[in-house]
C-alpha cells in the first residue's frame, strides 16, 4: 500500500467521530450493550443459520441483522461515518472493507484465534481492521432447457459468452451496486490487463440483456427460465442446482474473479463490546464449519472441503487478483464501467 494511501487513512481516522446518541437512530442510546448491530451482504438463506448459532453461542446477545447488497452496505457505511448507526460488518467483500478501512470506518480488532486464519484471509496491518472467512468466486448459471430451446450451446470459457449466438440471452450483476459484479469485472481487468479487459466487456455488453443489482439475481433468473445464462457466484450456483433447478454450472479455466468475505468492527459503534464477541464468532471454529457447507475455501483451511457442482481444481482457476488494487480502483473502475453499460443496468426498486 503506497505512502499517500497510508496517510489518507490515518487523517480519515484521526477525524472526530460522533458518537450515536439521539433515540432517532437504528440503536437509541439507551439500548443494552447486549446488542449487537451487523450489516451484512450474505445471502438472506444463509443468515438463519448464522443467526441461530450464534444465539447459541451467545444466548444473553439480540443480534440485529441488516442486510443489503455490497455496493448498497459500503454507500451506507460511508455515509454514516461521523454518526455509525451498526456495530459490526459481516459476510461482505473484503475489497468494499478495504475501502471502509482506508476512509477510517472500522475499529482495529484481533480476533479470538486470528492467528490461524490462511495468510490470504488476513488484514496485513497489526492489529487487523478486517479478517476473511471465506472465498467467493464467478460462476455461470446455465438452464440447459432454455438453451436447448434456443439451440444455445453450453459455454464453457468467458470468451465463448461473446460469440454472437448468445445476443440477449445473458445477465450479469451491475458491479456499482453488487460485490460479485465488482470481482467479475476486476478479474477480468486483472487477469488480462485493462485494455485486453474493457475489450472483452465492449464484445460481451453486445449480448447482455441485463445488469442486476444483486449477485444472485442472474442464477436464479436462469433457474427459473427467464434467461437461458446468468454470470452469478458459486455459492449460489452450487446452492440454485443442489435445489433441483435445471441447470449446468459452469466454471471458466483462468480469469475468475474472486473476493472474500470479511468482517469487523464499526469504529464509534454504539455496543463495542458486543461488536468484538460477534467477530470472535465470526472467526469460529464453528462459523467456520458453516461456511465451509456453502463456500469451498474458508478462512481455517482445514475445515475446507469440495462444494457439490463446482471444479476440484477451482483454487487453480481464480484470477491473480490483487484485492488491495481493487479497494484502491473501486471508484475509477465503476466510473468507467457505468460511462459505458450503464444503460442495461436494472436498477433496484
Amino acid at each position: 500500500m503506497g505512502r499517500s494511501i497510508i496517510a489518507a487513512k490515518q487523517a480519515a481516522r484521526a477525524a472526530p467521530r460522533l458518537l450515536l446518541l439521539s433515540a432517532l437512530a437504528l440503536v437509541g442510546a439507551c439500548a443494552p450493550q447486549k446488542r449487537v448491530v451487523v450489516y451484512t451482504a450474505a445471502e438472506a438463506d444463509q443468515l438463519p443459520m448464522y443467526a441461530a448459532a450464534f444465539k447459541k453461542a451467545h444466548p444473553d446477545i439480540e443480534l440485529v441483522w441488516v442486510r443489503e447488497s455490497t455496493g448498497v452496505l459500503t454507500a451506507k457505511l460511508l455515509a454514516e461515518k461521523k454518526a455509525p448507526r451498526v456495530d459490526a460488518v459481516f459476510a461482505t467483500a473484503a475489497t468494499s472493507i478495504s475501502e471502509l478501512d482506508e476512509q477510517g470506518v472500522l475499529a482495529p480488532y484481533t480476533p479470538l484465534g486470528g492467528d490461524r486464519l490462511d495468510q490470504r484471509f488476513r488484514d496485513p496491518e497489526q492489529p487487523p481492521y478486517w479478517n476473511g472467512e471465506a472465498l467467493f468466486s464467478s460462476a455461470i448459471c446455465v438452464n440447459t432447457i432454455e438453451a436447448a430451446k434456443r439451440g444455445l450451446p453450453i459455454p464453457r470459457t468467458w470468451e465463448d459468452l461473446t460469440k454472437p449466438i448468445y445476443k440477449g440471452a445473458i445477465s450479469m450483476p451491475d458491479p456499482a451496486s453488487s460485490g460479485t459484479g465488482l470481482l467479475t469485472v476486476n478479474g477480468w481487468l486483472q487477469a488480462w490487463g485493462e485494455t485486453k479487459g474493457w475489450d472483452y466487456m465492449d464484445r460481451l455488453d453486445k449480448n447482455i440483456v441485463s445488469y442486476d443489482p444483486s449477485g444472485s439475481k442472474p442464477c436464479k433468473d436462469a433457474a427459473r427460465g427467464e434467461v437461458p445464462i446468468g454470470i452469478s457466484f458459486d455459492f449460489r450456483a452450487s446452492r440454485t442446482k443442489g435445489e433441483g433447478a435445471p441447470i449446468e454450472v459452469v466454471v471458466p479455466p483462468n480469469a475468475v474473479g474472486w473476493d472474500l468475505e470479511a468482517s469487523a468492527v464499526v469504529a464509534g459503534a454504539a455496543h463495542p463490546k458486543a461488536a468484538q464477541i460477534f467477530t470472535d464468532w465470526a472467526m469460529s471454529d464453528d462459523a467456520m464449519k458453516l461456511y465451509a457447507d456453502s463456500f469451498s475455501m474458508v478462512g481455517v483451511t482445514r475445515f475446507n472441503k469440495p462444494a457439490p457442482y463446482l471444479p476440484t481444481d477451482l483454487a487453480n482457476r481464480l484470477a491473480p487478483m490483487d484485492l488491495a488494487w481493487t479497494a484502491r480502483n473501486r471508484v475509477r473502475i465503476l466510473a468507467e464501467w457505468s460511462k459505458r453499460y450503464e444503460g442495461k443496468a436494472a436498477h433496484k426498486e
